[in-house]
């Protein structure tokens, strides 16, 4: 029964985990306090809080993998240039 139960479970929580997404675009803005970018397109993304925001320059192409959470896009991988 045990087994059932936590089998359950786990699909569930599969059924509504957030599905990442994909962004690509120039970084218009830099928001160093709030670690946000906004890309040209106008939408605005949460990096990680270990992430070295000093990389980061406007105008700066960038692929972004992202999941929305709560209304908000966290990204959780980014492709800079080389």
């Amino acid at each position: 029964m045990r087994t059932l139960i936590g089998a359950v479970a786990a699909v569930f929580m599969i059924s509504t985990a957030a599905f990442a997404a994909e962004a690509e675009g120039q970084i218009k803005t830099i928001d160093r306090d709030n670690l946000t970018i906004t890309l040209d397109d106008g939408k605005s993304y949460k990096l990680p809080g270990e992430f070295d925001v000093n990389a980061l320059k406007e105008g700066m192409e960038v692929l972004l993998a992202y999941d929305e959470v709560d209304g908000v896009n966290l990204i959780t991988d980014m492709e800079l240039p080389q």
